[in-house]
């Protein structure tokens, strides 16, 4: 009897994007609370936790000072929010995300979107895919202290998901996707739309590489997923 199967998906920069409206909100953010930074080292942080992201980034800025640190944080991490939020409107969906997540519910695999994306930011991105009955679990910023690379949110998606490690596979566009996964002995596949290039995806632990969902759906019906 074949086991059953889950397909855990990041959201952003996967399904939905969003990878570039996060790139320029946090450089916007930063540069309003006092810290400024090129969007190259933005770019190479986004899917990561936000608070590492923001410690980070302000040592790449030079502030050293903790009480300076402490209040840029905060206001950069407020402005960000209000800035995503503004630009909700320019959101799309990625080539193939809803047929991936309807393909894999339809071959039989348990679909999990595993996000740590905050709630609001989350909303807008379901709200685009209208996956929702296609969709067996999700899992959302208020569910973990940390996010990826910490290992925790994909933990949770695969426990809500019902099977085991061997069973699952993950797909995200960030090499914290992977490196999550990894640690939890989960396979990887990624996606190119989040900018990031073939090594490092390929360093980081993915097993395949592609385009996009799209082409997810392709390993799948292939049977090579």
């Amino acid at each position: 009897m074949t086991s059953q199967r889950a397909l855990l998906l990041d959201v952003d920069g996967t399904l939905v994007d969003s990878t570039y409206v996060h790139v320029w909100t946090w450089v916007r953010a930063l540069a309003e609370a006092g810290a400024p930074v090129p969007f190259v080292h933005v770019h190479r942080r986004i899917g990561k936790d936000g608070s590492t992201i923001v410690d980070e980034l302000l040592d790449i800025a030079g502030v050293d000072d903790d009480e300076d640190r402490d209040r840029i944080a905060g206001r950069a991490k407020d402005l960000h929010g209000e800035y995503y939020a503004e630009q909700a409107g320019s959101l799309r969906i990625l080539p193939g995300a809803r047929e991936l997540v309807r393909g894999a519910k339809e071959r039989g695999w348990i679909t999990v979107l595993a996000t740590s994306a905050p709630p609001s930011e989350f909303s807008r991105a379901r709200e685009l895919l209208d996956i929702d009955e296609v969709v067996d679990a999700v899992t959302t910023g208020e569910d973990v202290d940390q996010a990826k690379p910490d290992p925790t949110i994909v933990a949770i998606a695969l426990e809500r998901s019902g099977v085991e490690a061997a069973d699952a596979v993950m797909v995200g566009d960030a090499t914290w996707d992977a490196i999550a996964a990894t640690k939890l002995g989960i396979r990887s596949v990624a996606v190119r739309t989040g900018g990031i290039g073939d090594s490092e995806l390929r360093d980081a632990g993915f097993a395949e590489i592609v385009d996009d969902a799209a082409a997810v759906l392709e390993l799948l019906e292939s049977g090579r997923l």
